[in-house]
């Protein structure tokens, strides 16, 4: 029998590496949309396409690369979505070294959200990483883990929003996406030589029967294996309208989070007239802070229960948006920046601790579709605020917030409606 690799702390840092390292596609085009802008003479709608298409593979493929974890362990889908990004950063940073600027038409326009979708499939790999690390760790610490894996990997777009302007203003577009490219190169090969499966699919894999591999996987410490049935529970988790309530609510919150950290440098370059850098830098304290606030959120949701917490945190992310809507003033719209990443951040930590309260007959399909369906806000929401702008010229960049009210009262209403309904208690055998 081959011995067994690696220890939890061992694979929570690999996980959280490889999707750092994948994550960071959701700024993909965000903070370098005004060189596309200006070159290709793309409309505000287009703008806006072009920096949601990322998010589109990096949430939808989330159900299905998680589902694959539970047949192969989480080592072989993440490197697949990683190679995949890096296929598509190659390809951008060969369009913009050969053809940028003077080449560089619309006619490629289409060739580029096909790139930006590849470059996009690293932001699935958080339904991969977040199982990969459930399979280590044991049932009372998985919440730590769990915590620190996505807050950590979630500081990745911020942290490129911030540095992407200074690469341009020292190595130009193509540079820049060439730092890019090495940094994912490097980041899947140490994700290659770090990232372990659990025990058990080591033991699978080496060609151990399943029910002695539990048991050896048992003896080492391991609590969580796959039940074989994730079909079934997909399917069942689709039965309860608690899953979409809580779908609906991610929506609005982490794919609100993914929408604004990729529109955010548009909006601050475009409305207020900020250089590239204060937007990159208006954008990452955003990103960071939203990131940060989801860990303590895990701890707030502990103490006040899910449905409190996340009623409490979209009221917070409410009078941000008020902030945003009606602000013409520099300083108000900051505030109002701060508060929606409180309210978005506390409440992303409060759907998860709502997951298996709500739906624990199902909690792994419905993990999978709120986490999938959940971030399509970052693709859905960035085109609807272009919409705004393009209808209604710079004014649009505020009123376009309006989506975010939308989305923020019909959410608040879900979470009451949970917590007037009591916990799920009934069960299905599948």
């Amino acid at each position: 029998m081959k011995k067994l690799e690696g220890t939890p702390a061992e694979g929570l840092f690999g996980a959280t590496l490889g999707f750092f390292t994948g994550f960071a596609a959701v700024s993909l085009f965000g903070p370098t949309a005004v060189k596309f802008k200006e070159v290709m003479h793309l409309s505000p709608m287009l703008v806006a396409f072009l920096i949601a298409m990322p998010s589109l593979s990096g949430s939808l493929l989330r159900i299905p690369f998680s589902a694959w974890v539970d047949t192969t362990g989480g080592r072989k889908p993440f490197l697949i979505l990683l190679m995949l990004s890096i296929l598509g950063m190659s390809g951008l940073f060969f369009i913009l070294f050969f053809l940028y600027p003077d080449h560089l038409s619309i006619n490629l326009y289409p060739l580029l959200l096909l790139l930006g979708l590849l470059s996009g499939c690293g932001i699935a790999t958080f339904s991969v990483g977040a199982s990969q690390v459930a399979y280590w760790y044991p049932k009372k610490k998985q919440g730590i883990a769990l915590g620190t894996y996505a807050g950590v990997g979630n500081l990745a777009p911020g942290l490129f929003s911030f540095l992407l302007p200074f690469a341009l203003i020292n190595w130009g577009l193509g540079g820049s996406y060439l730092a890019w490219l090495v940094f994912l190169l490097i980041g899947t090969f140490l994700y290659f030589l770090s990232g372990r499966n659990a025990w058990f699919f080591q033991l699978i894999q080496s060609g151990t029967e399943t029910s002695h591999a539990k048991e050896l996987a048992r003896e080492k410490g391991q609590e969580l294996f796959p039940s074989g049935s994730i079909m079934g529970s997909l399917k069942i988790s689709t039965k309860t309208w608690k899953t979409w309530a809580l779908v609906g609510i991610y929506f609005t919150t982490f794919g609100g989070f993914i929408a604004l950290t990729a529109w955010f440098p548009t909006y601050w370059r475009e409305y207020f007239s900020v250089t590239a850098v204060q937007a990159g830098l208006l954008t990452a304290v955003y990103s960071i802070l939203t990131s940060l606030f989801r860990v303590a959120g895990g701890n707030i949701s502990d103490r006040l229960g899910g449905e409190i917490t996340a009623i409490a945190s979209l009221t917070i992310m409410l009078a941000g948006v008020f902030c945003l809507m009606f602000s013409g003033e520099f300083a108000l719209s900051v505030a109002g920046e701060i508060l929606m990443a409180f309210g978005m951040g506390v409440s992303n930590a409060a759907v998860f601790k709502l997951v298996p309260q709500e739906v624990p007959e199902a909690v792994g399909g419905a993990s999978g579709w709120v986490g999938g369906i959940g971030a399509f806000g970052g693709f859905a929401i960035p085109p609807l605020l272009g919409l705004f702008v393009q209808s209604r010229g710079n004014i649009g960049y505020v009123r376009g917030f309006v989506v975010f009210l939308i989305l923020a009262i019909l959410s608040i209403l879900l979470a009451f409606l949970l917590k007037k309904t009591g916990p799920g208690t009934k069960r299905y055998k599948y």
